[in-house]
């Protein structure tokens, strides 16, 4: 009786997994047929690497993503409860962030390393190389504005907003889980699943994204924008040439020497911040309480019923076939 009185949930998470699902294939097919057309019609456009990943990321947002959204819709939903948040627990929120940030992508690389270890050879890393390939501008436009808002709107909003009557835990691992997934890629999936859970908490606890949208504006203006500019001013390709003449002496360096200090200025204030976010999260742990749904999922059924249905495992599967691909590239 207690399984059959779990299949309308296990039927709604399902649907859910299924749209994100066809959410995906939309995005791919979008993207492809996007970047065929524009290959037809003009295709110098594909030569250089900015106009190459607009013409791929530009669709996905303003077409895919869209269509993703209606048909998320058509799934019903709960309205949380809002809530204020002061300017001074954003910046704590904000410090934080960083913290699960760095934390969570050392611990992804760690994994990274003993699979190119394994492997016998480097595992690309796929955010490095489109940030440091396009312009700051489009990394702007793409990774501080069009991401934010629409991953927010998908991954928090429209997802919990379906899922919070089950659990603010449910909805906050599964909101992580389906984000970190998302990115195809395991460099990213360890942080993006502990931010994306994060954003989560925020969202449940106050029922308006734009706190989460800025928040996740902010860390990726740090990590596509501010670093690059960082490494830029290094100007590393020409600083490696200079260090390998042995015909030259150290005052060919002196050029640099403020791009060295700027990055050494920057690693140590981002440092302190890391410090400062785990502190204010170790300080503030026993805070991160959650509240149970108006429907309780049994415990020993909550994987099954929300994770073990068609829609959930053909999303997952999907995103972890790209992950392995990506690995094996």
């Amino acid at each position: 009786m207690e399984n059959q009185a779990l299949l309308p949930i296990k039927r709604h998470f399902s649907n859910l997994g299924l749209i994100y699902f066809l959410g995906s294939l939309i995005i791919f097919g979008v993207q492809i047929g996007s970047a065929r057309l524009i290959g037809f019609l003009n295709p110098t456009l594909l030569w250089h690497y900015d106009s190459a990943i607009l013409v791929s990321m530009l669709p996905m947002y303003v077409i895919a993503l869209p269509i993703m959204t209606l048909l998320i819709r058509t799934i019903p939903s709960s309205p949380l409860e809002k809530h204020k948040m002061s300017v001074l627990q954003w910046m704590i929120a904000l410090l934080m962030c960083f913290a699960l940030m760095s934390v969570s992508n050392m611990i992804g690389q760690f994994i990274t390393n003993i699979i190119a270890l394994l492997k016998g050879s480097v595992v690309d890393n796929v955010v490095l190389q489109v940030t440091s390939n396009i312009s700051l501008p489009t990394s702007f436009l793409l990774m501080v504005i069009l991401a934010p808002i629409w991953e927010e709107i998908i991954f928090r909003k429209l997802l919990i907003d379906r899922t919070a009557i089950y659990g603010e835990g449910v909805s906050i691992l599964l909101s992580g889980l389906l984000f970190g997934l998302f990115h195809g890629n395991l460099n990213q999936f360890a942080y993006a699943f502990s931010l994306g859970a994060f954003w989560g908490f925020l969202y449940v606890k106050t029922g308006k994204i734009i706190y989460s949208i800025l928040l996740h504006m902010a860390v990726n203006f740090q990590g596509s924008v501010i670093s690059m500019l960082v490494l830029k001013s290094l100007n590393l390709e020409t600083l490696y040439a200079i260090m390998e003449n042995p015909s030259l002496d150290n005052s060919a360096l002196l050029p640099y020497l403020p791009g060295l200090i700027f990055c050494l200025f920057y690693m140590l204030v981002f440092f302190a911040i890391v410090i400062a976010g785990i502190v204010l999260l170790l300080v503030n742990i026993k805070k991160f309480t959650l509240k149970s749904g108006n429907i309780v999922i049994p415990k020993g059924k909550i994987f099954s019923t929300v994770l073990l249905n068609i829609g959930m495992i053909l999303f997952s599967g999907f995103w972890i076939v790209q992950m392995i691909l990506q690995l094996l590239n």
